[in-house]
């Protein structure tokens, strides 16, 4: 099969549609060949060196995928050849054919176009997790997401508004700010000339919940803004990975800070990636399947051109998700 290699770490032109092995359907899992991935920050990380996959997981790049399977491995049940799906990925997204551990496995969602559904299973599970089952969110309380403009941000808002949450999100120009008060953003932050801190506390007395990319940069700001009883979850390192941490002011405040990530997780287990993946299925799923919540796609490129996709996102040039596809 062709997939997208990496000749060594650096920078997107390290990207390379290559002939690889096709991969080896394990007891438990079924073959998928894929219809659409979807660029990650994650993917940019590992592109440089600096974010290496989980034990046993493919070195492709690639955290989701939609597809057909084409061949099911010993053991697995409920599934068929010739079904339609998207799937949550440890690695091996960014290829024609990809190995997924069934429990991984999400139906493709009526009405929703097979390439456009690799734009769901990362994003939904990553705000699912930290939003509601990690940091609680409820209908009475408010929150902050950096980034609103991003995949994440554009699920977390859509997510957040069905919840009945109130939502603040920043963002970086003006047209991104719109278009997440289309989504239902009720206070819009541009980060660039803009202090969130002052603005969310103004008008929301503080934020209940704050989803964060950026790490170390924001940590400070982070802690500033929660309301009594906040919970900060960050679940990026663009702005570092190492600041310091007001421990009085957490404290005076009951507030909490999680770290998380959702690529490390086993698949079993309390907190895997079956969990997550189900909870989904059940909470997320049926919403979808009404248009209630949708994916957003800001564009799709031809998986021989990751390099391209790759400089879109490091540049924050795109809205949404962008697709890679491994037909030109």
């Amino acid at each position: 099969m062709r997939a997208v290699t990496i000749s060594e770490p650096g920078g997107p032109d390290a990207l390379t549609w290559a002939e690889v092995p096709d991969p080896a359907c394990g007891p438990g899992e079924v073959i998928v060949d894929v219809a659409a991935t979807a660029v990650n920050r994650a993917d940019i990380l590992q592109r440089q060196g600096f974010y290496p996959p989980p034990p046993g997981a493919s070195e492709i790049l690639g955290l989701e995928c939609s597809g057909i399977i084409s061949e099911i491995g010993e053991g697995v049940t409920g599934w068929s050849i010739g079904d339609e799906v998207c799937a949550l990925l440890s690695g091996g997204g960014y290829a024609e054919r990809v190995a997924v551990p069934a429990p991984q496995l999400l139906p493709k969602p009526a009405g929703v176009e097979l390439a456009t559904a690799a734009a769901l299973p990362e994003v939904v599970c990553t705000v699912w997790l930290n939003v509601f089952m990690l940091a609680e969110l409820r209908s009475t309380e408010t929150l902050l997401v950096h980034g609103g403009s991003s995949g994440i941000g554009t699920m977390a808002i859509q997510l957040a508004k069905r919840a009945g949450a109130q939502v603040a999100t920043t963002a970086g120009t003006q047209a991104k700010l719109d278009f997440c008060r289309e989504l239902g953003a009720d206070v819009l932050v541009n980060y660039r000339d803009e202090d969130f801190v002052e603005r969310v506390n103004a008008e929301r007395g503080g934020a209940d919940v704050v989803l964060d990319n950026m790490g170390a940069k924001y940590l400070a700001r982070n802690v500033d803004v929660l309301a009594t009883g906040g919970r900060l979850v960050v679940i990026g390192m663009q702005g570092g990975t190492k600041a310091e941490l007001d421990l009085g002011k957490l404290m005076r405040k009951r507030a909490s800070v999680h770290g998380s990530t959702l690529r490390a997780r086993g698949v079993s287990g309390r907190g895997g990636k079956a969990e997550i993946v189900a909870a989904v299925l059940h909470d997320v799923w049926p919403d979808i399947e009404r248009g209630v919540v949708r994916p957003i796609v800001d564009r799709r490129l031809p998986m021989s051109r990751a390099a391209e996709a790759h400089r879109v996102v490091e540049a924050s040039e795109h809205i949404g998700k962008v697709l890679l596809l491994p037909a030109d």
